[in-house]
This record gives C-alpha cells, structure tokens and sequence, in this order.
C-alpha cells in the first residue's frame, strides 16, 4: 500500500512540476541568504499570517500539528513495515512525553478544524462566500477539514483502545492525557482482549489508509500548499514592490532604432510577441504561484477595487491561472505535446478584471506566502496594449498625448508653462 501510494503521489507531483516548467525560465539564485531569511520568516514562522490573530493562531496550531504529528505516522509506518508495536517506544520517559504533547496537538488541531469549519459554513466571513469559491473550491476546502478532523479522532481512539489492551495485559507504554477521557466510555461496554485489538488494528489502519489517501489528494487540492509554501516563498520577489519588470526586448529595439548604428547582440533575436497571452507567456515562478495558492481570499478582501465593488478578485486571477495552466496539462496529457485548443488565460480572465485593477500591491502585501497576482494582471495588460491595442479609451487617449505631446495632457509642450503667467 506504501508503494502504490508513494507511486501515484510522484506521479501526479512530477506532472505538477512539469507544468510549472511550461513557464519561461527565470534566474532566482541570487541573494541566497535573503532567501533563506525569507523563506524561514515567512513559510515557517508565518509572520504575514499575524496579522488577523484569531486564524493565525488556528492555522499555526493546525500547521504545527501537521508537522509534528508525522513523527507518530513515522511510528506507524514502521510498525506497519516491520509489523512491530509502537517500535520507538524504547526511548522510554522521552517517548511518553512526545506521545503525550502529540495527543494535546491532535486535540488541538481537531478543535481549530472544527472552528474553521464553522467560520466557513455557519458565520461565512465575507472573503469565504465569494462567487470564485462556489462547486469545487468550497468543497475542496471541506474535504480537508473533515479529513483533518477523522484523521485525528481515529488517532485518540486507537490510543484509547491501546491504553486498555495496556491494562489488560499489565503494561505501561506512552502517555495519554486526552485519550484517557475516552477510555470510561468503551469500558461500559466490557469488551475482550481480542475485541478491543480488533478496534485498536482497526484504528491504526483508518489512520494509515487515511493519510496515504490525504496525500494523494494533495496534488488535486489547494492543501498542497504544505508543500509548496516553502519553496514559492524562498524564490519570492526581492525586489521593491512596486517596481515593475523591464520589457528588455522592448528596451533593445528602442536603443537600436534610436542609434541606427549601434550594434545589433549576438544572437539578438527581435520579439515575436509582448506580454502574456497564455500560461507559457508567464514565468515559472507565476505558475509555481497558481499552484501554490491557498485560496484564502486575503488578497481579495484587501484590494481596494473589489472592496467598491469591481468584478476584480486577485484570488480568482491565481484559481484562473491554475485552471488554465491544468487545462493545457491535460491537454498535453491527451496529446502528448500541446494542441492548440483555441483558448488562452485571456479566456478566463476578462477585461473588466483586468483594466479595475490599480497596481497598489495591497494584494501582493496581504498574501501570506508572497505570491504576486498583481504581476500576471499587468503582464496580460501588456499583451492587450501592444498585440491588441486594446485599452480602454481613456488609456488610449493618454498614449495618444504621451506620443505627440510628451506629457498625458492635451496641450502643446510649448504651452506648458502658460499657467506661470496667468494672474
């Protein structure tokens, strides 16, 4: 069972990285020990989470639960392996204690899932119920916190029931602090010997049948952020935010039509297109963003335009390009290399979203693992105004003025310091 679910998981993995590399290559090695910094601040210590209290707190307990709890998984791998019981109990003092604090963290991790689910389905915060979320998102989101939730019960029961087969046979291994509550209610039932190691084997194999299953729906789900927080955060943008990314094509073809005898690169080949058109338009890193999306809504419950109520939602910009970017996977799934579809991100994205959007950065600020929506928005914008020319009207009316006067308004350049002469 191992085998073939470790074998689905890297399967279904390496299409997600194959799809990612469907993006232009990037350099993102520089400044390693900024990185480092970065990816530590952020994706361990979940300091852009700290800034709404309540669910930084459940998250982080549900964060630490997931990572700590796989120590005791680690237990029950091995015992299902070797066909031991509770092989890492020879460390005696120190293992009754880690049992112990993992039994408070299961418990608490329990507790936040079922109050994350209440926050989603009985209070419904306003960032949960918008339209982007509706069938599958919703449902996705549920998946995990149900799953979350039976997995830890099915933890605590079969400690519970390891705690009696313990009494009956006079032995003493681990420490229960929140299982033991549990205890009193199947001891009225007088259960045997074998029927309480039937309900304990019972319990282990939900557990392990449970998270073998957990991790193959990762890679469909917007939970596979546990993986990929870490590595989407170290190659975060480093540079200011509100510094845009140079078309270097554009500048090359500037410089040589402004100097007729300047130079031309070696191996300079002129641009066939500006801006994104479709996923591969975008870069890796764009793409590792769309997967790594947790669909939190942060980024949307700040952008000033939504909050007016523009159709733009920077969360639905990231769902859209991961849709479009599984979408041409399947596609190359089906055809072994990419067939053209008649479809493109702008297909997903519409106009209205695009033009509502102010380049303010509150998005990209709000994210808690860095992903920048922002940089797809103004990249695709690109590809309207020099492949399309289609901006608004009020847009085209300012290049007009930028070309033939060098300032956004309609007036001469000789005219421009009149207004130091009225009065």
């Amino acid at each position: 069972m191992a085998s073939v679910a470790i074998y689905f998981f890297a399967k279904n993995v390496g299409k997600i990285r194959r799809n990612i590399l469907l993006g232009k290559d990037i350099d993102l090695s520089d400044n390693k020990a900024e990185r480092w910094k970065t990816l530590l601040r952020v994706a361990f210590g979940q300091t852009k989470m700290a800034v709404r209290p309540v669910p930084f707190v459940l998250h982080f307990i549900v964060y630490t639960g997931f990572i700590l709890i796989n120590i005791e998984v680690l237990e029950i791998f091995i015992d299902g392996i070797f066909g031991t019981h509770r092989a890492l109990s020879f460390f005696g003092p120190v293992y009754d204690l880690a049992i112990g604090f993992f039994e408070i963290l299961a418990f608490a991790v329990l507790v936040s899932c079922i109050i994350f689910l209440t926050r989603r389905f009985v209070l419904k915060i306003k960032r949960f119920t918008s339209p982007e979320l509706k069938g599958f998102p919703m449902q996705d989101a549920a998946t995990i916190l149900f799953i979350e939730i039976v997995l830890m019960a099915a933890l605590l029961k079969m400690n519970a029931f390891d705690q009696m087969i313990q009494a009956e046979e006079g032995t003493h291994v681990g420490s229960f602090p929140i299982s033991q509550f549990i205890v009193p209610l199947y001891q009225s039932f007088h259960f045997s010997t074998a029927t309480l190691i039937l309900f304990e084997r019972m319990c282990w194999w939900f557990h392990i049948i449970g998270i073998f299953l957990f991790m193959n729906y990762l890679p469909f789900s917007k939970h596979f952020h546990v993986i990929l927080a870490f590595p989407n955060t170290y190659y975060s943008n480093l540079k200011p935010k509100g510094e845009l990314t140079n078309m270097d094509s554009v500048t090359q073809e500037v410089k040589l039509m402004l100097d007729p005898s300047a130079a031309t690169p070696q191996g300079y080949q002129p641009p066939t297109s500006f801006g994104v058109k479709d996923i591969f338009d975008l870069s890796w890193k764009n793409l590792m963003d769309a997967y790594t999306c947790t669909e939190c809504g942060r980024c949307t419950s700040v952008c000033p335009q939504n909050q007016t109520g523009k159709k733009l939602s920077p969360r639905k910009v990231m769902m859209d390009t991961r849709d479009r970017l599984e979408e041409v996977g399947k596609n190359i799934d089906k055809n072994i290399t990419f067939v053209d579809d008649e479809k493109n991100l702008h297909s997903y994205v519409s106009e209205e979203e695009l033009w509502a959007c102010n380049t303010c950065n509150a998005c990209v600020d709000a994210c808690p693992i860095n992903i920048n929506p922002m940089e797809i928005i103004v990249e695709m914008r690109r590809f309207k105004v020099m492949e399309q020319s289609a901006a608004p009207q009020s847009l085209n009316a300012m290049f007009n003025n930028l070309e033939n006067n060098q300032a956004p308004w309609q007036f001469s350049p000789m005219d421009r310091a009149k207004w130091t002469e009225e009065g």
